[in-house]
């Protein structure tokens, strides 16, 4: 019994920050007359300012709002795309702030270069191995090996959660040194607004923060699965 109260107290601990991150963007999702242009609009008419040559805006997948320093692109979720909120203008705000750091070869942008596809990477490696147990369970048959295969797969989805956390300062710099300055200098939204879009850009820095402890939420799961 105490494990499992002990059990549900982190699991609300690590998955606050996501719950927390989803709410802030949905309250301030309504679209408001006053905000001259959608998200879109003023990723677009910020690239153009900055001189973001090479940087396009185009619309992505829905909840996948990021900066592509691949394919140099900035791309907003439809709703922030087309949207005339103020989630829609601080997200769009913050992933230009990205394409800044990029344009302007930053050393805090090689945290994602270098750090985000390792912590993907090693989570799906690490989920992958786990998802397969079954099979390599028949496979090996000896109690050892598997326990060995078990501990590599909880290794990488922790070294992916992380991996995801030295994203952190990155994240931080684009919301608070790029985003909050520009949308402050270029009077894109009411001064009253400014306690919602700080709580916003918040919630975007920390995105990655909380996949991180999502991450470690699903570690302890496959720990209390292979209890069993």
């Amino acid at each position: 019994m105490l494990i499992l109260l002990i059990g549900a107290v982190l699991a609300i601990l690590v998955y606050f920050p996501s719950f927390w991150v989803r709410h802030v963007m949905e309250k301030y999702s309504k679209e408001l007359p006053t905000i001259a242009g959608t998200g879109g609009e003023l990723a677009q008419h910020l690239v153009a300012r900055f001189q973001l040559d090479g940087i396009k805006v185009e619309e992505g997948q829905p909840f996948r709002d990021h900066f592509d320093p691949k394919d140099k692109v900035v791309r907003l979720s439809p709703a922030n795309f087309n949207g005339k909120s103020l989630t829609a203008v601080a997200v769009a705000t913050h992933e230009v702030g990205h394409a800044i750091q990029f344009h302007r070869r930053e050393k805090i942008f090689e945290l994602r270069a270098r750090y985000l596809p390792r912590a993907q990477m090693l989570n799906q490696a690490g989920v992958a191995i786990m998802l397969s147990f079954p099979i390599i369970g028949l496979v090996l048959r000896s109690p050892f090996a598997v326990g060995m295969v078990i501990g590599l797969s909880l290794l990488l989805q922790l070294a992916g959660a992380f991996a995801y956390l030295i994203i952190l300062p990155e994240e931080w710099d684009a919301s608070f040194n790029k985003a909050l300055p520009i949308l402050v200098d270029g009077e894109y939204v009411e001064q009253n607004q400014f306690p919602a879009i700080r709580r916003i850009l918040k919630a975007a820095a920390l995105t990655y923060f909380s996949a991180a402890l999502a991450n470690v939420l699903n570690i302890g799961r496959w720990f209390m699965i292979l209890r069993r």
